[in-house]
């Protein structure tokens, strides 16, 4: 109930009733601790105040300072100013144990008992040497304290609420806080404490979605050695590129904006853009070579050579002990064939190393070797390498076949999958979306959906030119070296060419240098080999 005879009760009610509505409102922390804040100095004419938080630092509980204002000092720290508060927090407990009932919001937290101090230099129970001490730095002089616990549902302590100075409204002179406030600081301790519980609550989940998240990425990215980091470093690219589009003056992305949510959206759906991987058979993402099941069968195709040189070599000493007067003839024969089998062994250990292009001599060449013959240890002769053999050697680009391509690619029916089955509440609906288009094409011949540029979103888009950016420019791909930023921006310039990416992206891309920024943070600086992007555009 509200008292009556102090001041006008009916404005009373109603901004209490417009504090608690704004409070339920408010989704940013920072500026929630600043409503709480102003509405308690306003309600009581404070002309200072605190509120703390009760956090864990170091197995320990502490009142965390959040904002502090007085506005004789024209003083504001913490909250949305942008200017941290130097305070070390408060701790509960001593070293020892005992209860820290010296500090007055510590008191207060811990008997979760509001205090109202008349003049703080005539307390003998608490201790306020640390408010005399800034009193004296700042030629301040407080003396009336109202202090106020702030518990949840629980009835546990999640913060303190400290007003200093009452001041009388019609003569600016510093006054007690008079009982009959208490009852309604009360009421706007328990709306604010609310406020905060729900806030708290929010961001310990988000927290938790987020540390998942990040659990799952780096799940993915440990199971390969030669993709580590890709997830970690997609979500970093691609805000790159949203961050640009925002600031776009002109063009089709001149209206293009993410608010708060957005932006945390977006986040989210780059982190899972690879969730499907998780299905993925570890030996074709670790695939180095292009011979590389279980293990590198190259060895195997080495160790043939190196039957098929001492085979070779037997034969010809034998050929030599039979004819003796051709001595010179068959060693020079044999060492140009030995040399011929150590050359071809050289050629398939490269062959197998893969690359961007293989060329129709060296596939060609690749056959030619594969008909050699060699006996095995039943004396059988066998063909040097085997068709399966010869299908690797002969991959075009990189180092899986187009069957283990299309198992790799199966991960973003995965992806799709696994996302689409997960209840998003309503702020991130768009996450699968987002994540599950980043291999289509804007020409429709992509994948999983066979996807146009006009049945995807901007962000969806985005992260397509974000995830192939970061394979071609890694460093850690043992089937090329870190391709340079000339070459990677060449290679996009012709998917942009052939419809396989956005065109309005890749220009924004390429004019608000974000081929730059992502280089400066992650890229060797040798990789940064251009200045200029005209002959990109």
């Amino acid at each position: 109930m509200l008292p009556t005879g102090t001041r006008l009760d009916q404005d009373i009610f109603w901004r209490l009733i417009e504090i608690s509505t704004a409070l339920s409102s408010e989704r940013n922390t920072a500026r929630l601790f600043e409503k709480i804040l102003d509405a308690a100095q306003d309600i009581t004419d404070a002309d200072g105040g605190t509120l703390y938080l009760l956090k864990e630092k170091n197995n320990k509980q502490v009142l965390e300072f959040e904002i502090l204002r007085n506005n004789s000092l024209k003083l504001t720290l913490g909250g949305t100013s942008g200017r941290p508060i130097p305070f070390a927090p408060l701790p509960l407990y001593f070293d020892n144990g005992a209860p820290n009932h010296n500090n007055i919001a510590t008191h207060t937290a811990l008997k979760k008992k509001m205090e109202n101090i008349e003049d703080a230099y005539f307390v003998d129970y608490l201790d306020f040497s640390g408010t005399k001490a800034f009193d004296a730095r700042a030629g301040y002089r407080s003396k009336s304290f109202l202090t106020v616990p702030l518990c949840n549902h629980a009835d546990e302590i999640i913060g303190v609420l400290q007003l200093v100075n009452a001041k009388d409204p019609r003569t600016g002179e510093t006054i007690s806080f008079t009982k009959e406030l208490e009852p309604i600081v009360a009421a706007l301790a328990s709306s604010a404490a609310i406020a905060l519980e729900n806030q708290i609550l929010l961001q310990d989940h988000k927290d938790l979605l987020d540390a998942f998240i990040q659990v799952i990425a780096q799940a993915i990215d440990a199971k390969s050695s030669h993709t580590s980091a890709h997830c970690q470093r997609v979500p970093v690219l691609t805000e790159l590129i949203a961050q640009a589009a925002c600031e776009a003056k002109e063009g089709a992305l001149t209206d293009f904006d993410l608010d708060e949510g957005d932006w945390y959206e977006l986040r989210v759906a780059s982190w899972l853009h690879d969730c499907g991987k998780l299905a993925t058979p570890d030996y074709l993402l670790d695939k180095a070579t292009k011979l590389h099941l279980l293990n590198d069968g190259i060895e195997t195709v080495k160790a043939r050579f190196v039957a098929l040189l001492a085979q070779t070599e037997l034969s010809y000493l034998k050929q030599i002990m039979a004819q003796p007067e051709q001595q010179l003839f068959l060693t020079d024969m044999l060492q140009t064939e030995l040399a011929s089998l150590q050359e071809e062994c050289l050629f398939i250990e490269k062959a197998n190393k893969g690359g961007e292009f293989m060329s129709d001599d060296a596939k060609n060449k690749v056959k030619q070797i594969a008909g050699r013959r060699w006996r095995d240890h039943l004396g059988v002769d066998q063909p040097m390498l085997t068709e399966q053999e010869v299908a690797f050697l002969c991959i075009d680009r990189g180092t899986l076949s187009f069957d283990e391509r299309q198992k790799i690619n199966d991960h973003m029916k995965v992806t799709v999958q696994m996302l689409d089955s997960l209840p998003f509440p309503k702020n991130l609906k768009r996450v699968p979306e987002y994540a599950g288009g980043h291999h289509e094409k804007m020409d429709g011949t992509g994948f999983p959906k066979g996807l146009t540029r006009e049945q995807m979103s901007w962000p969806a888009r985005m992260m397509a030119i974000a995830d192939i950016f970061e394979a071609l420019t890694a460093s850690e791909r043992p089937y090329k070296p870190p391709m340079k930023i000339s070459q990677a921006l060449s290679i996009l310039q012709k998917m942009r060419d052939q419809n396989h990416i956005d065109s309005d992206l890749y220009q924004l891309f390429l004019q608000g240098r974000v081929w730059e920024k992502y280089a400066r943070r992650y890229l060797k600086p040798e990789q940064l080999d251009i200045d200029s992007v005209e002959l990109y555009v």
